[in-house]
């Protein structure tokens, strides 16, 4: 990470959630946070338990194997800070969508505040920010399990008077259950959750030791790019083309020194 990307992540690690007043508590020192958060890169989550906002168990290493996941915590009583994250969330989680596959990867919001964020609240926080995407489950659970998620998460948050403060960050998971990212920040640009996902999704475990499939796992790869001036992905074959084009040109070139070369010797042996 350049210094650049480390005083933009420390600013937007600045940016706390509240229910009321944007004053940041003692306790919560950004750079600090950042170490923790950084650090959980490689952990290993558990198989913890939940409740989505309908009711049904989740277990979340069983359910989610096999395909990246994101995870953003937040609290439901949260007025400001909290909605506009899952807002902002919702519109990269389309567009991430719209570029790698529509069931490419898996959305979960968890609530850390175990006292309000129960199914029925967590169900009507969705309601709320208009979040009804397939692959997007909104969970709830016990103090025990939000206090073991949030160590392997990397996950900080303090209750205050005003609610919580807390780390704005969305995780992802790798398709065996490990920490593979962190995105940062209440806004964020959209290739922060992208390239990783694209990384996961492009890597397919399906794929090693098959000729064909391999090829176009590397193609999307490279050709699957960040337009600024729209905003959103697009695939672009010209690298590849390019490429091709340039691989044409040289076996061509060495085609003719050879046939050069095999020509003038025969041209010797005759003399």
């Amino acid at each position: 990470m350049s210094r650049i990307d480390t005083i933009a992540v420390l600013l937007a690690l600045l940016s706390l959630s509240s229910t009321a007043s944007a004053q940041q508590d003692e306790r919560y020192n950004p750079e600090r946070a950042l170490e923790i958060s950084q650090a959980a890169l490689g952990n290993t989550i558990g198989n913890y338990e939940f409740i989505d906002s309908l009711g049904a168990p989740v277990r979340l290493r069983d359910d989610y194997a096999g395909r990246p996941l994101v995870i953003s915590m937040i609290f439901t009583s949260c007025h400001h800070v909290c909605p506009a994250t899952t807002k902002h969330l919702a519109t990269s989680v389309d567009a991430a969508r719209e570029a790698l596959g529509a069931d490419s990867f898996d959305v979960v919001t968890i609530g850390f505040d175990t006292a309000q964020d129960t199914p029925e609240a967590m169900g009507a926080f969705a309601r709320r920010q208009r979040v009804n995407n397939a692959g997007w489950r909104f969970l709830s659970t016990d103090k025990a399990t939000i206090e073991q998620i949030s160590k392997d998460l990397g996950f900080i948050f303090f209750p205050t008077a005003r609610g919580f403060d807390h780390l704005n960050q969305s995780t992802i998971i790798n398709r065996d259950g490990v920490v593979y990212g962190q995105v940062y920040g209440v806004t964020f640009e959209l290739p922060w959750l992208v390239e990783p996902l694209k990384e996961l999704v492009f890597n397919r475990p399906g794929s090693a030791g098959h000729l064909v499939a391999g090829l176009v796992d590397r193609v999307k790869l490279f050709c699957t790019v960040y337009d600024p001036t729209t905003g959103r992905y697009r695939f672009d074959n010209s690298l590849f083309v390019r490429s091709a084009a340039g691989l044409i040109f040289i076996l061509s070139v060495l085609f003719y020194l050879t046939r050069e070369i095999v020509i003038a010797r025969r041209s010797n042996k005759h003399e």
